[in-house]
């Protein structure tokens, strides 16, 4: 099974997904300070996707 490794994606792929790594921290903030105001579950979810995004961008994973 081959991994998927950024650097084998189209070039269009990888800036995609260099403006998503870079988007995830300010976006987070957001939606923190979003969920602490008016905490719904739709925030709460999203809360964590982007989370878990932002782990899977550190940990090198995607």
């Amino acid at each position: 099974m081959s991994r998927l490794y950024r650097y084998r994606l189209p070039p269009w792929c990888r800036q995609w997904l260099y403006i998503i790594e870079k988007a995830l921290i300010p976006l987070c903030i957001f939606q923190v300070i979003r969920t602490l105001l008016f905490p719904t579950t739709l925030d709460v979810l999203l809360l964590g996707i982007f989370i878990g995004l932002w782990i899977a961008f550190y940990s090198k994973w995607i």
